[in-house]
């Protein structure tokens, strides 16, 4: 554990060494913030009151009680100053906005503004309460937000920052808290008389009231909702938690907590790691200060964190379960790896089978060479096998992939160069049902053996030399990726599938598509371009038939799957308005990357891979039987584009169950691993040709195109000789006005002599008056 003191820094590091939290604790670092700096023994503290995190959960932001905000980077460990405001305390922070590097913050003058971290600009300030806001909920799509005082919230459009709607109470009943359901366009508003509604966002109609134990009055203080939608939980001035299924809208179940928890403060859904899909632990927050855990179905302690004399006031929950930052009483930060905390629950189960018989091996003769990436074969040793061929050993190993990496090195005897033998697949599909996933250390050389690539450096070289595609020749405009090498790599790649086939060069989202694959394979472009093209060649059968309409066939397909699956959700979906160009092809012409985060996206290829083509569908059609619940909930077409272009809840290990299961069960008529061609790898020697596609359509683009470029050869012509006229015009202009101010000048200097001559007369003929005058 370590300890960090802000001491008014504008920026710096959260820890000097990388953080090494313990099982019993799980504190990762201690943050604080001293008028007297960091080399005082004694000094005023400045409070920390409130924390929110980004909806990535590695990043998070905090305000003080004199307005300063600090936003604190735990993957590049590093902190900085945001805004010091100096004005009032901070009573709600928000860091969830549609634009990332926005934040809302809420301050003692009942006032709420929204500045730039990058750029420490305020943004908007917005007014109209008329107390301090203790709560701000932030719409899953970040254009809307609502604010919550003690009589009074209001609804803000984040585009605009203007309010909405607002909601007005009664003078006796207070208002507790009102947030978004995620993923959703739901709004719950839970009153200081326990009564909690629900809303439609759009039309603020009622659509359910959910009922209140009888029993004794709960006095609620908290509520919550899980990331699916599916349970609400509140708590209040009662060693109850009260759990609502919003599916049925009724009370669920109710959970005692401990003697010693007299009253909670604050609940929130922890996601963790191996489940369904849907938060099954739940954090509570005691007017103890201590942090407790429970499993919402069996009701356990996980695990608690706090102590009694420094208890912990308010806390927040990264998005993706790792961390969890307590808000303390003596105004510090700690963050706490939820990680370390749940090191024991998130062990996989022990295997159900035993080795019934060990045979020891000794090392071969050590005069062999050894190899720096492989391991010494062993043979047995018959001074010893008789004494152990009948021992009976339970094996019980706790880490999966040590596990999978130890299935490998046994069957072959290698750690990184493993023989033909050991990559069959029907080994390789066992390994994966076992397991669920490849080894990481072995996953791009299994991956090169399934898709049987054939590494053709001369035809891909041929490729390469015809230089960038003109399609890719502006590709960093429309993809601006931080990372050189890699906007080098896609566009390359990019460039050597559209000299393979000129449809490549058409197909605006194939850079969106092979991208993870660039990621991976960034360092060898040689595999990156085939194992593309041979995605492109198997799972994406039939794609560009319609092209440059989406492949309609395949998305009949993916709806016959789910009309025999789930007819239940199909006809939600056409009720909707939603097709399958909507709830199917975003995910295709993606590969789900859009949707799943790295680990995720690795862990479902790994499957897809492993099997025939039309796999890819069954997937399809999994993620939506699994996401059913949300989609059931949302009725407005944003919704459901947001919810197909962004992360959600959904356990990539639920999904590939699920779609394991509808291969098994589909039938023939309607299977596409089975309407699919089968799989069929990259020719050697030479790549073959890739033409199914509408020649017709690509003759009409490449006329257009020429027409197109004939165009701006004529316009730009045209330009350039209106331009060279109006130079000619513009000089001769020029000429003509020197010409008139030279005119000018001589008829003035005509007039001055002029004038001169009459005055040198004039004084002559003084002159002569005098002379004659004297005479």
């Amino acid at each position: 554990m370590q300890v960090t003191d802000l001491s008014n820094q504008e920026e710096g590091r959260i820890w000097n060494r990388k953080p090494m939290p313990s099982c019993d604790d799980g504190l990762m670092v201690k943050i604080g913030n001293r008028k007297g700096g960091p080399l005082a023994l004694s000094g005023p503290t400045i409070r920390m009151l409130h924390a929110s995190f980004d909806t990535i959960g590695d990043e998070f932001i905090a305000g003080d009680q004199h307005g300063q905000v600090y936003s604190f980077d735990l993957a590049k460990n590093k902190f900085k100053l945001c805004q010091r405001l100096g004005c009032a305390a901070v009573t709600a922070i928000s860091f969830s906005l549609r634009r990332k590097n926005e934040y809302l913050v809420c301050l003692a003058d009942n006032s709420m503004r929204c500045f730039d971290t990058n750029s420490k600009d305020l943004v908007a300030w917005m007014k109209g309460h008329t107390s301090a806001i203790h709560c701000i909920s932030v719409h899953s799509s970040g254009r809307y937000a609502l604010t919550t005082c003690n009589d009074v919230a209001q609804l803000w459009d984040l585009d605009t920052f203007t309010r909405k709607r607002k909601l007005n109470i009664k003078e006796n009943v207070g208002i507790l808290k009102v947030f978004f359901l995620p993923m959703s366009n739901t709004i719950i508003t839970c009153f200081r008389d326990d009564s909690i509604f629900g809303w439609e966002a759009d039309t603020l109609q009622c659509k359910f009231q959910l009922p209140v134990p009888n029993e004794t009055r709960p006095c609620y203080t908290t509520v919550t909702a899980s990331s699916d939608s599916r349970f609400l939980v509140a708590a209040g001035k009662s060693q109850f938690l009260h759990v609502f299924s919003l599916d049925s809208r009724r009370l669920f179940r109710i959970i005692q907590l401990p003697d010693k928890v007299k009253s909670v403060k604050q609940v929130e859904f922890l996601p963790e790691k191996f489940g369904d899909g849907s938060n099954q632990l739940l954090c509570v927050l005691g007017r103890d200060g201590i942090l407790r855990t429970i499993h919402v179905h069996n009701c356990n302690l996980v695990f608690d964190i706090g102590d009694l004399q420094n208890p912990i006031m308010n806390f927040s929950v990264a998005p993706n379960g790792k961390f969890i930052v307590g808000v303390m009483d003596n105004g510090s930060l700690h963050v706490f790896s939820v990680k370390s905390l749940t090191s024991e629950l998130n062990k996989p189960p022990a295997p159900l089978l035993k080795v019934v018989s060990e045979n020891k091996r000794v090392l071969e003769d050590s005069n062999m060479t050894r190899s720096s990436t492989a391991t010494t074969s062993r043979r047995p040793d018959s001074s010893r096998t008789n004494g152990s061929s009948n021992r009976q050993v339970s094996t019980a190993r706790t880490d999966r992939t040590d596990r999978t990496d130890k299935t490998l090195e046994s069957s072959s005897g290698y750690h990184s160069t493993m023989p033909a033998e050991a990559l069959e697949v029907t080994k390789l599909r066992k390994i994966l049902k076992g397991y669920g996933e490849y080894p990481a250390k072995y996953r791009m050389f299994i991956w090169r053996n399934l898709l049987q690539l054939p590494e053709n450096h001369e035809a891909f070289s041929s490729l390469l030399d015809k230089g960038t595609h003109a399609a890719y020749a502006n590709i960093h405009e429309d993809y601006p990726i931080k990372s050189r090498k890699l906007l080098r790599v896609l566009q390359r790649t990019c460039s050597a599938l559209a000299h393979w086939s000129p449809i490549f060069g058409e197909v605006k989202y194939l850079p969106v598509m092979i991208f993870p694959f660039i990621k991976l394979f960034q360092n060898n472009r040689l595999i990156c371009f085939e194992v593309a093209a041979t995605v492109l060649l198997n799972w994406c059968q039939h794609w560009f038939e319609f092209f440059p309409n989406p492949p309609m066939n395949i998305l009949a397909m993916v709806e016959n799957l789910l009309a025999h699956h789930d007819k239940q959700l199909l006809q939600h979906l056409i009720t909707s308005g939603v097709t399958s160009q909507k709830y199917a092809w975003p995910l295709l012409e993606s590969l789900f990357s859009e949707v799943m985060t790295k680990d995720e996206w690795l862990t479902l290829f790994d499957n897809v891979f492993s099997r025939s083509p039309g796999y890819l569908l069954h997937v399809v059609v999994a993620y939506l039987t699994i996401s059913r619940s949300p989609l059931l909930f949302m009725t407005h077409p944003d919704d459901f584009d947001y919810f197909f272009h962004h992360r959600n809840a959904a356990n990539i290990a639920t999904v590939i169950r699920e779609a394991n299961r509808m291969a098994a069960s589909t039938p023939a008529t309607i299977d596409p691993s089975v309407l699919l061609e089968k799989f069929t790898p990259l020719t050697m020697g030479q790549y073959q040709a890739f033409n199914k596609y509408p020649n017709f359509v690509m003759d009409y683009e490449a006329n257009e195109r020429k027409k197109i470029q004939s165009e701006e050869v004529e316009y730009l012509q045209e330009k350039q000789i209106a331009t060279e006229l109006k130079s000619e015009l513009a000089k001769k202009i020029s000429e003509v006005e020197q010409w008139y101010k030279q005119q000018e000048q001589s008829l003035a200097a005509g007039e001055q002599r002029r004038q001169l001559w009459k005055e040198e007369t004039k004084i002559k003929e003084q002159l002569a008056k005098l002379e004659a005058l004297k005479l």
